[in-house]
């Protein structure tokens, strides 16, 4: 793990730039609008609340009796939040190295300081969002001691985003289909997890596919803790530590194949 902690090291004596950085991606995003950095915010949120209209207040539609929950919209909520905020920080993740080329080549910073920017920029916008559902579903069971796993999730989430937003910049720097590619697989990623459906409700021949999405320990963790007031099972746990543990050591060879010609590639 030598080259991976050494641009760890570079990336905490830059945290200050990086949170610069990070504050200006997120301005400029919105410069110009009326509304500002709030439609940051507003759009998830709307398209929450969306879901919650049509499937809890408009049609009212209740699953099985298996389910964490009968509301369907209420169950979409809390897994498809969470995929929106890794959808959002990969996507960014993996183009922030070829859309900083210009900067790369003529100044001597580190490269992953921009997939770090990147990554940073969506989660100060959607973390403080997953925070909020802990004060939406604690009704549900009264504020159960299980809550507390949530940060830990939100956390983990965001260091998951940084590995592999990280190991797929890299790969676009290299190859540009990467960026299609990937951008592929992540509008069809959501209906190859637990977020629209109950895992009991997938064929039990195929469900060893879900844990092929590195967000479905962290679907199920989410639903655990906010739908049911229960703390995180230990398979979930267990598959969020795989994914973590994965996006380090693939990282870590990467940096090292790609520490002379990177900026090369751009």
């Amino acid at each position: 793990m030598h080259a991976l902690l050494a641009d760890a090291n570079a990336l905490w004596r830059a945290r200050s730039l990086c949170w610069v950085l990070t504050r200006r991606d997120i301005a400029a995003r919105y410069a110009g609008t009326a509304l500002g950095v709030l439609w940051a915010y507003a759009q998830p949120l709307l398209t929450v609340a969306a879901y919650y209209l049509v499937f809890d207040v408009v049609f009212a539609m209740r699953l099985g009796a298996g389910a964490p929950t009968r509301a369907v919209g209420t169950y979409l909520i809390a897994g498809l939040l969470p995929w929106m905020a890794f959808a959002d920080a990969l996507s960014r993740g993996m183009t922030s190295l070829v859309e900083s080329a210009g900067v790369l080549q003529k100044n001597a910073l580190p490269p992953m300081l921009f997939v770090a920017r990147a990554v940073l920029a969506s989660s100060v916008v959607y973390a403080p969002l997953l925070v909020l559902l802990l004060l939406a579903y604690a009704p549900l069971h009264g504020f159960a001691p299980a809550m507390a796993a949530l940060p830990l999730l939100v956390l983990g989430q965001v260091l998951l985003c940084l590995l592999w937003g990280a190991v797929l910049a890299i790969l676009a720097a290299a190859l540009r289909d990467v960026l299609q590619l990937v951008s592929f697989i992540l509008s069809l990623g959501v209906f190859l997890s637990p977020v629209l459906f109950p895992m009991d409700m997938f064929p039990a021949a195929g469900r060893w596919l879900l844990w092929l999405n590195p967000m479905t320990g962290w679907v199920l963790g989410y639903q655990s803790t906010l739908l049911q007031g229960a703390w995180p099972a230990a398979g979930a746990w267990l598959a969020m530590g795989a994914w973590l543990l994965a996006g380090a050591l693939v990282l870590e060879l990467l940096l090292r194949r790609s520490r002379e010609q990177l900026v090369d590639w751009l």
